[in-house]
Formats: C-alpha cells, sequence, structure tokens
C-alpha cells in the first residue's frame, strides 16, 4: 500500500480490499469517505479502526511505513467482538515491530503534483462573454434596444478598456483611491477604484491551481530476539497544496517494543506521537476559492492598476469573489494538533494453555487554531470588518481491555479456542474559542483576542461518554476440516438512559472440502466454503444529551425585561433540547456467505462474499410540531435500512519464464442499499437546496438509495409555440380548467419536463428519482511485473454505475444564473432556432421553472471512470554492488501517480465525496492531481 504517495493510510486501501468503498478529493490531509459494505445507518458511516488493540475513530496521522499488516473485519462473525462501534466494519492495523539482527532502513521520495493544462471547466473568453450577453439579452427581449453597462449599446458588443470605472475606455489613474488594509467600514464608499479589463480573458482555474512539491522522508531502527523487540522510527512528510496557501506537514514518531522477562512474562508498549499542521478549504461549495474560480468573470483581471486586488466590483460583472483573494487571506490562518497514541501490555502464560493479557491505552488530542479576516474592497458584495478568531480543543479517551485465552489441541484432532474478556471506554473534550472585531493593525505578531477595539463574543463547550462492555468467544476446529465460532457481548452505553445495555450474538461455520478424505481435484489446492450470521450494535449517532432535556439562557430569546425596564432585562431560561430516555441501540443484522479457493498449484487464490445487512432501531431525529419550540429534537429508534452484495478478491501468481514473475490482484465491490424505514408518517427527507428556491437536489426515501437525486426529468425543449399550444391544450382538456398551462413559465427554447404521472400536467408530482450516487460496483486492479532487479506494478482503480450531480453547470451553463463566468456551452451548444438539438436550453437573462430554478436532469452525468492510481518502475541493486558499498538493500524507481483518468463525465474530477447521506454533488472540487516521484528504499 505504501505504494501510493499520500498521507493518509485509508486512502492507500483503495480498490485493494472488496468491501471497502473509499472517496477522497486531491487536498493534502482531508479525511476520505470511507464506508464497509455500503451505508449502515443515516449519520456517521465510518469504521471502527483498531491499532495494536486500542480503538480509535481516526488514523490520520499514522505514518504508513509503521504498518506491519491492515485486516478489514466487514461481517458480524469477525467483527462483533469489537462490539458497539464495529457496526460500520473494523480495520485492523498492527504496526511493525522489531526482528531479527540490527536493522536500519531509510525510505524516501519527493516529486512534484501537476496541474491540469488549459481551460477546465471550459469558460469562454472575455469577449465570447460579451457575445452571450447579447444574445440572452435578445433572447429575453426581442427586438428592444440593447444598452449594457461594459459592453456598450452598439449592435455587437465592445470591450471597454476598463471594467472600472464602469465600462470607461479612459480614465485619470491619479484618482485611483483604495487603501487595501482600511480599518474604518465607512472607508469602503471613498475608495476610487481603476480596473482595466482583461480582454484576453483570466483563466482562474490557472490562477489558483499551481504545481507543487511532495516529499517523504522515513528513518526507522529495530532489532529483535531472545529477550524482546524494539523499533523506533522517525517520519517527515511535506505536501504542499497545489491549490495556494493548502497543505500537509507532518512529523510522527514511533516507538514499539516488547520484553520477555521471562519465557511466560511479556510486557511492551506501542507509542506514537504526531505534531501536523494542516490548513484546509472548504471545497464542493459554492464559497470556496474553487467555487469562485468557475463564478468569477474572465474580463476581471487578477489586480488592478496599483497591484490591489480587482473584482466584482460594478455593474454586470456578477457578484464572485476573486478567489486568488481568498487564497491569499488564508496565508495568516493556523492550526497545529499534536497527538499522542498508543497503548502498554502485559501477557502472562500459565498452566500450559492459559494466558492472560491487559492492554491499556488511548489518545491525548491538542489543537489550536487561528484565523484573520481582512477587510475586503474588490467585490460587489465585501466583507467590510476585520475580525480575528482563536480556539483551542482537547480530547482524551482511554481504553482498558483485559483477556483470558485458554488454548488446546486434544487427541490432535480437537482445536479449541476461549476468551473471556472486559473492557471500558471513557472519551471526554472540550473546544473554547472566541472572536474579536475591528483592528487597527494587521500584523499577526500584533494581532490577539485582547487586541481589536471591537465587538468581543466567545464560546465554549465540552462533552463525555463512556461504554462498559464484557464478551466471550469461542472458536472451535475439528480436524482442520469443520470450524465453528460463537461471540457474545454485552456492551452499555452512556449515551442512552433506560436501555443502556444490548446483548450482541454472532456465530460462523466453514467446511475445509479440500480435506475430505472424498476431496480429490487435479486442479482444486484448497476449498473451504463458509458462512456468519450476527448482530451488532451502534451508538455512534446519538449525542451523549440525547437521553435529557435540558434548559439554558440566551440573551435574545430568553431574557427578558420582567421590571418594564428599557435598560435592562433579567436572565431567563428555555427548553433547549427535548430528551428521549428510552433511546436505544441500532441493531445491525447481518449474514455473510463465502467461499475461498487456492486453484492450479495455488497460482490462484479466490475469495468470493455474499451478504445481506438489516439495520432496525435506526436513529433519526423527525421533526416535530413547531409549537413544541426551537429546541433540539431528539434522536429516536425508527428507521430500517438494508445493503446486500457481493466481494470478490481475486489473485493470480504466475512464472512466466526464468527470473519473471507476474502477479495479479484483483478486487470487486457491489452493494445495493434500501430505506426501508425512515420514521412512522415520515417515508422521505430531502436535502441540498444549493440555489434552487427551496426544491432539494437530493430525497433519501423509503424504497430508495441513500442520497438519491430527485427532481423534473428533461424530456428536451419546447421547439415551436405550437408545441406549447398542444401541450396547453390537453392539459385544460384535463382538468377542465381554461386557465391550466402544461408547465410553469413555459416558453420557446426552454426545458420540457416529462410528465411522470400522466396527468398532461407538470406539478410537484411529477418529480422522480433522477440518479443515483451509490456505484453499482466498484474495482481495482495490482499488476506486477519482476525480472531479475527490475520490478514495473500498475494500479488501476475504478467506478461504475455512480451518477455525480454536476452543480457547477448551475453557474456556468445558464445566463440567467447571476452574472457570472459561463461555459462554452452556453454560447455554442444552446438552444436556437437554428439549433434545436443542443445540449443546453435557450439563454436568457432571468431564471425561471423551465430553466434552472428546479433541480431537473441535465444537472446528472454519468460518474463512472478508470483511474491509473500508480505506474511504478524499480531496480535494486544486485548483491555484488551492496556487498561493495556495505548495505543490504538500495532500490531507486520513478513512480506517476493518478497517471490517467477515462471519464465520460465533464466536471474536474470524477471522484466525488460528501456527507453520509448527502454525497455526489460537485460544486467545485479539489481534484486528484497527477504525481511525478523519484523514490528510494535503503537498509543497512
Amino acid at each position: 500500500m505504501v505504494q501510493q504517495p499520500n498521507a493518509q493510510v485509508t486512502n492507500q486501501l483503495q480498490g485493494r480490499v472488496s468491501g471497502v468503498s473509499i472517496t477522497g478529493g486531491g487536498q493534502p490531509g482531508q479525511a476520505p469517505q470511507v464506508k464497509i459494505r455500503g451505508s449502515n445507518t443515516f449519520g456517521n458511516n465510518t469504521p471502527l479502526y483498531v491499532v495494536d488493540g486500542i480503538p480509535t475513530e481516526s488514523i490520520e496521522n499514522i505514518n504508513p511505513n509503521d504498518i506491519e499488516t491492515m485486516q478489514v473485519l466487514k461481517d458480524a462473525a469477525s467483527a462483533s467482538i469489537y462490539g458497539s462501534r464495529a457496526a460500520n466494519g473494523v480495520i485492523i492495523i498492527t504496526t511493525k515491530s522489531g526482528k531479527g539482527k540490527l536493522s536500519v532502513n531509510y525510505d524516501a521520495y519527493y516529486g512534484t503534483q501537476m496541474v491540469q493544462s488549459g481551460n477546465p471547466w471550459d469558460i469562454l473568453s472575455s469577449q465570447e462573454m460579451a457575445d452571450l450577453t447579447f444574445r440572452a439579452i435578445r433572447n429575453t427581449n426581442p427586438g428592444d434596444p440593447i444598452s449594457h453597462s461594459q459592453y456598450g449599446d452598439g449592435a455587437e458588443p465592445v470591450l471597454p478598456n476598463y471594467i472600472a470605472p464602469v465600462g470607461a475606455n479612459t480614465v485619470d489613474e491619479s484618482l485611483y483611491n483604495v487603501d487595501p488594509y482600511y480599518t474604518d467600514p465607512s472607508q469602503l464608499n471613498d475608495f476610487y477604484r481603476i480596473v482595466e479589463a482583461n480582454k484576453q480573458g483570466t483563466n482562474w482555474f490557472q490562477e489558483i491551481f499551481n504545481s507543487a512539491p511532495i516529499t517523504s522522508h522515513n528513518l526507522s531502527v529495530s532489532n529483535g530476539g531472545e529477550q524482546g523487540s524494539f523499533l523506533f522510527s522517525l517520519n517527515y512528510f511535506d505536501q504542499k497544496g497545489t491549490l495556494d496557501n493548502t497543505y500537509l506537514k507532518r512529523y510522527t514518531m514511533r516507538v514499539n517494543s516488547v520484553f520477555n522477562i521471562s519465557d511466560n512474562i511479556r510486557v511492551g508498549e506501542n507509542l506514537s506521537f504526531a505534531i501536523r499542521e494542516n490548513p484546509q478549504l472548504g471545497d464542493l461549495t459554492e464559497g470556496s476559492a474553487v467555487g469562485m474560480a468557475f463564478r468569477q468573470q474572465p474580463i476581471i483581471p487578477v489586480r488592478d492598476i496599483n497591484g490591489n486586488f480587482a473584482g466584482s466590483f460594478g455593474q454586470g460583472l456578477g457578484n464572485a469573489r476573486n478567489p486568488v483573494a481568498i487564497l491569499e487571506r488564508l496565508k495568516n490562518n493556523r492550526g497545529v494538533s499534536n497527538k499522542l497514541f498508543g497503548n502498554i501490555f502485559a501477557e502472562i502464560d500459565f498452566l500450559e494453555h492459559f494466558t492472560i493479557r491487559t492492554n491499556f491505552g488511548g489518545k491525548y488530542f491538542s489543537n489550536t487554531f487561528n484565523s484573520f479576516a481582512f477587510p475586503e474592497y474588490e467585490n460587489a458584495e465585501n466583507n467590510s470588518v476585520n475580525s480575528y478568531t482563536e480556539g483551542a480543543q482537547t480530547n482524551f479517551n482511554w481504553t482498558w481491555a483485559n483477556t483470558l485465552t485458554y488454548k488446546n489441541t486434544i487427541a490432535d484432532l480437537h482445536n479449541l479456542t476461549v476468551v473471556l474478556g472486559t473492557e471500558a471506554y471513557q472519551n471526554k473534550g472540550r473546544e473554547v474559542g472566541g472572536t474579536t472585531q475591528s483592528y487597527f493593525s494587521f500584523d499577526p505578531d500584533y494581532v490577539t483576542l485582547d487586541t481589536g477595539s471591537g465587538t468581543q463574543t466567545n464560546y465554549s463547550f465540552k462533552y463525555a461518554d463512556a461504554l462498559s462492555s464484557i464478551f466471550g468467544r469461542i472458536d472451535y476446529n475439528f480436524d482442520d476440516r469443520y470450524l465453528f465460532g460463537a461471540t457474545i457481548r454485552r456492551d452499555g452505553s452512556s449515551r442512552f438512559l433506560n436501555e443502556q445495555y444490548g446483548w450482541f450474538p454472532a456465530a460462523s461455520a466453514g467446511w475445509n472440502v479440500s480435506n475430505e478424505a472424498f476431496f480429490e481435484s487435479n486442479w482444486i489446492d484448497d476449498l473451504k466454503v463458509r458462512a456468519g450470521y450476527g448482530v451488532m450494535g451502534n451508538q455512534i449517532n446519538v449525542d451523549p444529551a440525547n437521553s435529557f432535556t435540558t434548559f439554558g439562557g440566551n440573551n435574545q430569546t430568553s431574557f427578558y425585561a420582567i421590571s418594564g425596564s428599557n435598560s435592562s432585562t433579567s436572565e431567563g431560561f428555555q427548553q433547549s433540547r427535548i430528551g428521549n430516555p428510552d433511546a436505544k441501540w441500532e441493531k445491525n443484522i447481518n449474514a455473510n456467505f463465502g467461499i475461498d479457493a487456492t486453484l492450479f498449484n495455488n497460482s490462484v487464490q479466490i475469495t468470493a462474499d455474499y451478504y445481506r445487512k438489516d439495520v432496525n432501531d435506526l436513529l433519526y431525529n423527525p421533526n416535530l410540531p413547531a409549537t413544541v419550540g426551537s429546541a433540539t429534537v431528539p434522536y429516536v429508534n425508527v428507521g430500517k435500512m438494508t445493503n446486500s452484495g457481493i466481494d470478490i478478491d481475486l489473485s493470480t501468481y504466475f512464472t512466466l519464464a526464468e527470473d519473471l514473475q507476474f502477479n495479479t490482484t484483483v478486487t470487486f465491490t457491489s452493494y445495493s442499499n434500501e430505506i426501508v424505514k425512515i420514521a412512522d408518517g415520515l417515508n422521505y427527507f430531502d436535502l441540498e437546496t444549493r440555489r434552487f428556491n427551496g426544491s432539494s437536489i437530493i430525497r433519501n426515501a423509503e424504497g430508495g438509495s441513500v442520497s438519491q437525486f430527485f427532481g423534473y426529468k428533461v424530456d428536451g425543449f419546447w421547439d415551436s409555440q405550437d408545441e406549447i399550444d398542444q401541450a396547453n391544450a390537453a392539459a385544460r382538456e384535463s382538468t377542465g380548467n381554461e386557465n391550466t398551462t402544461y408547465q410553469s413559465d413555459v416558453a420557446v427554447g426552454r426545458f420540457r419536463y416529462a410528465d411522470v404521472n400522466g396527468d398532461n400536467r407538470i406539478t410537484a408530482d411529477d418529480r422522480t428519482f433522477i440518479g443515483n450516487p451509490n456505484p453499482d460496483f466498484t474495482y481495482g486492479l495490482n499488476l506486477e511485473l519482476m525480472y531479475k532487479n527490475w520490478d514495473f506494478s500498475m494500479f488501476l482503480y475504478g467506478s461504475q454505475g455512480n451518477d455525480i450531480w454536476n452543480n457547477v453547470k448551475w453557474y456556468t451553463d445558464f445566463y440567467s444564473s447571476f452574472n457570472g463566468a459561463k461555459s462554452a456551452t452556453a454560447l455554442y451548444d444552446s438552444w436556437t432556432p437554428e439549433n434545436m438539438n443542443a445540449s443546453a436550453p435557450i439563454q436568457q437573462t432571468v431564471g425561471s421553472f423551465s430553466l434552472a430554478d428546479v433541480p431537473n436532469s441535465y444537472f446528472v452525468e454519468d460518474g463512472s471512470y478508470l483511474r491509473a492510481k500508480q505506474i511504478q518502475l524499480g531496480y535494486s541493486l544486485p548483491t555484488s554492488v551492496l556487498d561493495a558499498i556495505h548495505i543490504s538493500k538500495l532500490r531507486v524507481y520513478v513512480q506517476m501517480a493518478n497517471a490517467f483518468t477515462i471519464t465520460s463525465y465533464s466536471g474536474i474530477d470524477p471522484e466525488i465525496s460528501g456527507g453520509s447521506v448527502n454525497f455526489g454533488i460537485d460544486e467545485g472540487a479539489y481534484p486528484n492531481q497527477r504525481q511525478l516521484i523519484f523514490g528510494l528504499n535503503a537498509s543497512l
């Protein structure tokens, strides 16, 4: 997995293991969306990570070079031993330990991340924008004279020399007056801006994305023997983002050791410490720098005549913000976190067959962050008040697990392992922060929460939760032919009140068919069939305070002048949360059937599984009547969901010739998700209205999958008034109302929506599911070719059948969607009387129901893709050379990551993530960029 140059261990799992779906972007340090066998809940679907026996919710600071093995537990029979936090699956990580003689290893790489060339959003030039503007005006008001503030009133648009002052061709530059560091908001109205028009057009994508370096250096020292073992490692990882002022800089240290006090007593520890600096930028939203880059008009330059930022201030330039300015103003923002994670353990073997183990570990995390909001002056809509925000977070959790294991082989036939254990977990943390406005100096050495002269606000909160568990497991193996396992676990959670405890059983059985006396085959070396069934609990989506009805004060809504005073108020309280003391565990009922086989003299290995998961008592917080007030609505056990699918892992190992080895690994993952029930009296909930005037893009509905796209299905365009008249006549006949129309805002050249319910008119009842971001299947293909000292590898990953909601089109393909930048589609492939087979509708200055005011299928695209995640060529120096320079290993390699992507998706990257029940919407992705890497592996 370390073939993939990425600091996130979870990213390196993508496509390597079946049943695991991972979706992420190109922003350094950004955690990807990880799902094991689909969505299990309306809330957090992140799996449980267990590192050296200690459960944790995040592995973002683990050094990939420290990992010895990773194992994914996908079904209840294998994962249930980890209890309530295992309902979303478990990823077990074991870090390296010292082995053999003293060894010193150095692994390093350096490379560059390359930005897509050209004009990825296909944005028009300045002159083309002017041409489109005049066309949209003529389409909206045919025959009316045109007068545009920037492009004039002639028959054809003419680009001005200056966009500020508006549409000017000559200016007196001595009048220029802009103070970029103004402190009085009233000054904003006194500025005199002078901005030259960029007649060639600004390529905003290329202005904010630039090639950036990536490097990693890892040093480890290890040793192992009869008395024990140790491993010490240091890692430095530094990835600059291709988007300015985004980066990940991380330092990690690890110490693992085991001491054999005697033949039967062992103690040890696994400790890691990480320092992380990782400023990130929100993506997939219109307000981000990426979102503004496809909205800012090309005629606007990056800077004005005096080198200050230029923007949309003026007329006819929209309301987007300068994306270069957004990124530049992040330069002083900082966030540094420290994380200590690990465990100490002791093991004692006694009475020949027993082992007792105690394992105590956990995490201490601290984070400090600060940001400064600079005043703006260049935009149509400016933030005129500067402010500074600073905060700190701390978190501490611990897990203490104790197990007693009995292991014995009886009569060389009966192999028995019994485990009994207890586990306790406690988690607590807090956060504090504040904001102050109005600073007369923006020097970062001056700015603190105390030095501002304006309004001060602050906040703080704390949280805590705990778990207590007992568990037992038995594994029985008869003659390596018949296998049986059973687990029972009782978990108690502080997040529940009346139903704190839950029992979660699981069982599995297997049959090694190939070990039977009757089994004979020339091509099947090993064959095993297995099945498992179990129940797992989930409680991570419930707020620790969910059980309690709470009250709090708010000086805006609950304080009141009881005495009738006009100058003071008395403190009052209002209900802040409605409690549900009867909330209980979600239950994930899991059935799994699988087969493992080794074929053709061990040259082919295959593992295949079919599974079904039924999630009952799904926690959801349905809306309550307005009469209950504004208090937080509690989570209640009302929902149901199912997932089913097939996982396949296939590996082949072939010796093609002497010294020539060819290996392949194929993974295949499919899942089908269905929401069975949401709540009594509620069969759907909608999300993501974006700019659609209250209509939502996503509908999570009973009978459908999570995050499906919902809206009107486009059925072509209205090509003539006669078509409109015929449709309106049919609508009037159907309703008996002479004022009925087939479709609101209907006009020639606009979208014609499909009459889904067949009542001869378009209403809200004609909305339907128009896309699904859940893939039909995902797959991975790893190829390895080794010849003498040379090695070559290629890893391909693909997703098939998933849809993407391309919300970038809302801004770029419709002139009516603000006055921002537009795409070539809007000018060259939109409906006109001469181009009725266009992709986009007629371009007009005013939005409507029949254009882009409601969600419709125009925005849905096939998101399937195949990506070469990495291609690598390496060479290991021969032993004769190594002996001469007194080292045991030296390998050099060159690698291309994200080498190519095959897709029909028109956006800049088809790998789009999102939330648990609202993913697959592209509104400005941080793309995965191509990387060219040079590296080496050396050992002493």
